[in-house]
């Protein structure tokens, strides 16, 4: 479990984490998202002892992260895939791990078979690709079998296949119990991949939720609906819910009212359908929708 309580970073005059409190538990995928400048990468930095906060505190499984001993045994963290020895081999690089925490050798070859590197262990990892880096980053936070992990952009740049590996591997690692919290700009990946949700912006909490519940409180589902017979149509909807132009030709889109219900409302008035589609709302439109003051560049057309 991660446990963050006012947690406070200032660096001069600017406010980069500002009295953010908030719980990881464990045996689920949470995700940790905000705009850029958000302040997440700070937070995760402070989680991992590598930036000091000016106020609050963090604590992994109720320690602070400087007071493991032995920290790859509690925590195991993937923040740059390719921090890395480029001349060094996938194997010497997590040797070198394995030793500054007490690992065994046996334990390296156990994580690379897990991540699939066995083959390619004495090949020099600066010669990786992008996917194979993040596959042997993965491999290094599980060197200590630790109970508590976290990943910053885990699929960046990644193809499709190594993707759909990472959000799997994540769910079979959260499914063993573990806490496993991870970063991501990635929305629609993020939708699939965290099962609940801690929202930041400005360095602010907004929001901690399910991911069901996020994108629930903050959109609205719909059903955009087609027919030649729309104007007789339009006024027995609204008599029902909010009825709006759709973005389709001869469409209308229909607010608080399922799908179910319009079609009963047309077949009762003898009305043909071309299209009855329920348009679900989604992680991207709630983050947008529940972010948008807290961004810190717009663009402008």
């Amino acid at each position: 479990m991660i446990e963050a309580t006012g947690l406070t970073k200032r660096y001069g005059d600017t406010v980069a984490v500002d009295d953010l409190s908030f719980t990881v538990g464990a045996g689920r995928v949470t995700g940790f998202l905000g705009p850029n400048g958000a302040g997440k990468s700070t937070t995760m930095r402070m989680i991992l002892g590598l930036d000091r906060p000016t106020g609050g505190k963090v604590l992994i499984d109720g320690k602070s992260y400087l007071e493991l001993h032995r920290p790859l045994r509690t925590v195991g963290a993937l923040l740059d895939a390719k921090w890395v020895h480029p001349n060094r081999s996938a194997r010497a690089h997590l040797q070198w791990l394995a030793k500054s925490n007490g690992i065994s050798d046996k334990r390296v070859d156990e994580v690379l078979e897990m991540v699939g590197l066995t083959q390619v262990a004495k090949r020099r990892a600066g010669g990786f690709s992008l996917g194979m880096s993040q596959r042997l980053g993965i491999a290094g936070t599980l060197l200590g079998d630790p109970r508590v992990l976290l990943f910053d952009e885990p699929v960046n740049g990644l193809d499709p296949e190594g993707i759909l590996w990472i959000r799997q591997f994540m769910h079979r690692l959260a499914d063993e119990g573990r806490t496993v919290f991870v970063s991501s700009h990635l929305l629609s990946e993020m939708a699939q991949t965290a099962q609940d949700l801690i929202v930041i912006g400005r360095g602010r909490l907004i929001a901690q939720t399910s991911t069901a519940q996020f994108i629930k409180d903050a959109t609205e589902d719909t059903v955009q609906v087609r027919s030649p017979q729309l104007e007789q149509l339009r006024p027995l909807l609204a008599a029902h819910g909010r009825v709006t132009e759709g973005a389709a030709d001869g469409a209308l889109v229909v607010h608080g009212v399922e799908a179910a219900a319009i079609g009963e409302v047309a077949a009762a008035n003898g009305i043909t359908l071309h299209e009855l589609s329920p348009r679900l709302g989604s992680l991207e439109e709630a983050f947008m929708q529940l972010t948008r003051e807290s961004v810190e560049y717009h663009g402008h057309d």
